[in-house]
């Protein structure tokens, strides 16, 4: 499984939202070269960038930082935020990110993001579908900063795009976003289980080196971990031994 440490960027700055609000935002420093640096030092291989700004106004993209990180850092880069068209992947690309992540347009587009699995190569794309659980336990997708709800079944919707070619799956669960609560590990044992073909990694809730361990054993490719590192409840070492 792989960590994948996390950065939020906003005004250049690193930051982390809870549940994705921009009222419950936190800040972690003003240079996020160093803090992927350090990263890197502590022997991560890959990084996992939110662009803030772009998801709100694509006006606004910090795509000229994104690229600074994924050209100076040492690790390979992942990043996303409010991706509405091919013309923002394709930048990102050229400006040195591995992967791409696109959620709410594969959601309300979902044609057209099928065609970019084709365009780009479904290594270079995540889907990231967002989930709240609804009164039955079923993940329901949410969008546009997880502010609307879709209705739209989670296994329905990797069904459609695993017939599209669809690889990588960055899943997170809303509801533990962001407050150190422990990831759930009953939802990416789940998925692993029922699309065994797809590269899922999981992300919100994780809190400390159990938290990491159970994720192993769901089979998950992945871990976003971002605010147990801020606040030092682990170290990035130690979550690359365990």
């Amino acid at each position: 499984m792989i960590i994948y440490p996390a950065i939020d960027l906003r005004g250049g700055r690193v930051v982390r939202l809870t549940e994705g609000r921009f009222d419950q935002e936190k800040s972690y420093g003003d240079d996020p070269l160093a803090v992927a640096r350090g990263f890197a030092a502590a022997g991560a291989t890959w990084l996992h960038v939110v662009d803030l700004d772009g998801a709100k106004d694509p006006a606004k993209r910090q795509t000229p930082l994104v690229e600074k990180l994924a050209r100076e850092s040492g690790l390979r880069v992942q990043t996303g935020g409010g991706i509405r068209d091919a013309a923002q992947v394709a930048a990102l690309l050229a400006a040195g990110a591995q992967r791409v992540i696109v959620g709410s347009l594969a959601v309300k587009q979902p044609e057209l993001v099928r065609g970019w699995l084709q365009q780009f190569g479904p290594e270079r794309l995540i889907l990231s579908p967002d989930v709240r659980l609804d009164a039955d336990g079923t993940p329901r997708i949410a969008a546009v900063g997880w502010q609307e709800s879709t209705g739209v079944a989670l296994d329905g919707f990797l069904r459609d795009f695993l017939a599209a070619g669809l690889v990588h799956v960055l899943c997170t669960d809303i509801s533990r976003d962001g407050k150190l609560t422990g990831p759930n590990a009953a939802l990416y044992a789940q998925l692993a289980a029922q699309f065994p073909a797809l590269q899922i990694q999981a992300s919100g809730g994780v809190s400390s080196l159990d938290d990491l361990r159970a994720l192993q054993t769901t089979g998950a490719a992945g871990a976003i971990v971002g605010r147990a590192l801020y606040e030092n409840k682990f170290t990035l070492k130690e979550a690359l031994s365990c």
